[in-house]
Formats: structure tokens, C-alpha cells, sequence
């Protein structure tokens, strides 16, 4: 069957792939239950029941790789669909941009900046174009984190021009303006990287360094590998290498207003506030976006999710008590194939089913 002709259907009319759900209880043990010692078992099995054969038919979704459900607190599904391993690192591309957004936020809070109004020329005044448009001097970090910074893109058909020049930074501050500062989203991963070279600018520390120190107190988080820049600054909301398991542990610091497991505030929750808030929309989708992350309605709940290209997702949906993380194939585009439209149906699909 082509893929598109199994998208017409409703997810739950998909024919499961037959003897998927044994492969995958093989990879691993744990899959569709929750972590040990957590709940009663008959509360913990009827979640997890009701996610099997979800799940078994998320298998037709070919470019799908893991899926992994947490509610309350409890970890309910942790799926390899296709060769897929929720405990193997995996490029998660732009979903990065909201660990990115975590960064900013926490070192607002340590003073390392001073606000999303903060402007950012003078932090970045030696990669600034020689004859700067005026408005140059507008721009905040707060334009960089909701995608308002005005500047022409970085990503989708200026991506490659882009990572082509010698300085990732000095390219993107030299792209003309085509809107105001503040004006309408202009989704560009260059933005997000000018973020990570003003982390390591103030702090005098590599975003690595600061990713591992901050976030680090947060139990099964761990950046397995990330690309840098000629200049040796991190990727700022691309090329990232994570396993789910770490994604979905992120998730749930959100989920949990920013406190790991032993109640220390990592994130400040107020600044998780601020970055799920709407400033602005997504052209393409119509969803909100605001610092790093974007929001929308899922069975009737208001959802905060990043995406990365092919298909990383991690979902937050706080009404629901629920944390999600799905991967997939990291080579082929997912907005334009549907896939990422899959992905949010299966979404609503779990959440209607245990939330």
C-alpha cells in the first residue's frame, strides 16, 4: 500500500504490521510499561494497555522510529519502531531549539543576560555588517527566540547558502531585512544560532559546557554529540544528537515547571510561562510559537511541542499530565509529506486514550 493511501484513513482504521508488537517487546523489555516501583500495578497496566494497539498500528507510519509516553509522572510507552532504539542517540534537528530557549532562560536568571528585551547588537558588535541597517539596533533576544528578528531566513531553500559560508554568524546578521523587528515569524535556524554564539560570548563558556552544567542536576539528560560552526560555536537549533529517553526527560523538567526529581529549579517556571505564550504564528501551520516552542490544540488541550525536521517531536501537555517524545527517520522533510500531521494525530490519539 502507498503511504499516502494510508494516510486517508483515520490512524485507528490502519492495518497493523503483522508480529510488530512482539519485535518490539524484544528490543525493548520495557515497552508500553511504566518505570518500576512507580504507582500501583493495575494503575500503572491500564494506560499501557490501552496505548498497545495505538501503537501497533503507529507501526504503518514508516518513517516513524520511537515513540515514548510519560503520564504523571509515569512512563507508560517507550516504543522502536523499524530498527528504532529509545535508548540510542539520534539527531532530533530543530526540536534542539527548545533546549536552546532553556539555555537563554537559565542564564537570564543567572544574570549571564539581562532579559528577552535585551538588545543584541552589542553582544555580537564584531560580527555586525560594516554599514549595519539601523535597524539592526532593534533586534532582541526575544526576536531571536520567537523568530521576529526581521532578518531574511537561514532554513528551508537558504539553509545550505548559509552553513556554506565561512561564518555561520556574520552570514546571518548580513541577511537583509524583510521585515521589522518583531514583525511577522520568520522560522530561521539562524536566529537560534546567533542565540548560542551570545551564550558563549557572555559566558565565556561553549553551550556544551553551559548545556551540561545547567541541565546536567536533570536525571537521564545527556547531549550525545552536536555540530559546530567553523568558528567552533555549537549549533544553535540543529544537529543535536539525543536519545528519546533524554528528550523525554527534558519534557518532563517542562512538565514539571523546570524542577528535576529532587525539586531543584532548573528552569525557572516563569520563564517556561513565557516561552509557551503565542507571539506570533507559524505561516506554514497557523500554529503559535513562542521562544522555541510551538503550541497548539490537540484533543481539545492546548499542547507545547518542538519539531525538528523529519519528525522529532517532544510534546508537553500540562492539563493532561502528560510528556511526549517521537522520533523519526532525520532525512526527509515531514511537513511537506504529512508525516508531521501523522505524528499529531497519533498524539491526540494517546492523549484521548490515557489522559
Amino acid at each position: 500500500m502507498h503511504r499516502r493511501s494510508l494516510l486517508a484513513a483515520p490512524l485507528l482504521l490502519l492495518t497493523p504490521r503483522l508480529g510488530f508488537a512482539q519485535g518490539a517487546a524484544a528490543e525493548n523489555p520495557s515497552a508500553t510499561t511504566p518505570s518500576a516501583g512507580a504507582g500501583a500495578p493495575e494503575a500503572q497496566a491500564a494506560p499501557a494497555s490501552a496505548l498497545a494497539p495505538i501503537l501497533d498500528r503507529a507501526g504503518a507510519l514508516s518513517p516513524l522510529r520511537t515513540v515514548l509516553v510519560m503520564k504523571d509522572g509515569r512512563r507508560i510507552a517507550a516504543r522502536g519502531f523499524s530498527g528504532g532504539s529509545v535508548d540510542r542517540p539520534t539527531n532530533i534537528k530543530s526540536a534542539s531549539k527548545s533546549i536552546v530557549s532553556a539555555l537563554v532562560g537559565i542564564a537570564i536568571d543567572k544574570g549571564v543576560l539581562e532579559s528577552p528585551d535585551q538588545k543584541i547588537a552589542p553582544l555580537l558588535r564584531r560580527d555586525l555588517p560594516d554599514d549595519p541597517d539601523p535597524r539592526m539596533a532593534e533586534i532582541t533576544l526575544g526576536n531571536l527566540l520567537s523568530m521576529q528578528a526581521g532578518l531574511e531566513r537561514t532554513s528551508g531553500a537558504y539553509y545550505g547558502r548559509w552553513i556554506a559560508s565561512p561564518n555561520w554568524v556574520r552570514a546571518a546578521l548580513a541577511q537583509p531585512f524583510v521585515d521589522a523587528p518583531g514583525g511577522d515569524m520568520l522560522y530561521s535556524t539562524g536566529s537560534t544560532h546567533l542565540l548560542s554564539a551570545i551564550l558563549t560570548r557572555t559566558s565565556g563558556r561553549s553551550t556544551l559546557a553551559l548545556a551540561r552544567d545547567w541541565l546536567g542536576p536533570l536525571d537521564g539528560f545527556e547531549i550525545a554529540s552536536w555540530q559546530r560552526d567553523p568558528q567552533g560555536i555549537y549549533f544553535g537549533g540543529n544537529e543535536m544528537a539525543m536519545r528519546p529517553t533524554s528528550l523525554l526527560a527534558f519534557a518532563e523538567l517542562y512538565r514539571n515547571g523546570g524542577r528535576n526529581a529532587e525539586g531543584v529549579q532548573l528552569v525557572p517556571e516563569a520563564w517556561i510561562a513565557a516561552s509557551w505564550q503565542v507571539r506570533t504564528h507559524s505561516r506554514f501551520t497557523g500554529d503559535g510559537y513562542g521562544y522555541g516552542w510551538f503550541t497548539r490544540e490537540i484533543a481539545g488541550t492546548p499542547a507545547h511541542y518542538g519539531w525538528g525536521y523529519g519528525g522529532q517531536m517532544i510534546y508537553v501537555i500540562p492539563a493532561r499530565g502528560m510528556s511526549l517524545v517521537m522520533t523519526s527517520v532525520a532525512d526527509t522533510p515531514s511537513g511537506r509529506t504529512g508525516h508531521r500531521d501523522d505524528l499529531h494525530r497519533l498524539t491526540g490519539e494517546i492523549v484521548q486514550a490515557v489522559g
